[in-house]
């Protein structure tokens, strides 16, 4: 293994416990003043991530949701009082919340997660554009991620305007991701030397 790997192995944190994801949102940092806090900012954003992967995708749906399966669950997502949150409440929290922070967040966990499973690692890297974000004013909604095929978890993520080369996207993403001893598969448009070239560096391979 080259310096480089060993270093960027270093950089991964110790696998030996990894929280659980509620455990891990805690780290995102609260934008709230301390008056505000009617709800924890970890259970907001827990019901949020568990919403949309039962399709509950809409603010209203995730508030629906959060109601229709009970105080149990509701406790479960660190609500102590067992009651979750409104639309308004929800539109605030995940249109105001430090975003890159809570991707970080998710990234590191996530990468935790897939370094533990002792799997050997493909990446698939691919781009979508959100469906309907545009029309509701979101100036990046074409997000580029890069998915494990093992885990099916998304461990990098790189935000899109319009206007941005899908290509320089990916070269910021690959920056973020540990590919040592990793394939990194990606469509036709991504198969540049250049690209090819900072995986190679990075001890991937494509």
């Amino acid at each position: 293994m080259t310096e480089d790997m060993t270093q960027e192995r270093d950089c991964l944190p110790d696998i030996a416990y990894i929280p659980s994801l509620i455990e891990a949102l805690k780290a995102v940092p609260d934008f709230r003043s301390r008056h505000g806090r009617r709800y924890p900012l970890f259970a907001i954003l827990a019901l949020g991530i568990a919403a949309t992967l039962c399709g509950y995708n809409s603010y209203g749906a995730m508030a629906e949701w959060g109601k229709n399966y009970g105080q149990e669950l509701a406790k479960a997502l660190g609500f102590k009082a067992g009651k979750t949150p409104s639309v308004g409440t929800l539109f605030t929290v995940f249109s105001q919340v430090d975003k890159q922070a809570l991707l970080t967040v998710l990234t590191l966990w996530c990468e935790q997660v897939l370094t533990a499973s002792g799997k050997p690692v493909a990446l698939s890297v691919d781009g979508k554009t959100l469906r309907g974000s545009r029309k509701q004013g979101a100036l990046e909604s074409h997000l580029l991620s890069a998915v494990s095929h093992h885990l099916g978890v998304t461990i990098g993520q790189r935000a899109m305007t319009s206007k941005e080369s899908e290509i320089g996207a990916m070269q910021e993403l690959l920056d973020g991701l540990v590919l040592s001893g990793r394939v990194v598969t990606m469509d036709a448009l991504l198969t540049q030397r250049k690209i090819a070239r900072q995986i190679v560096q990075k001890g991937g391979s494509s």
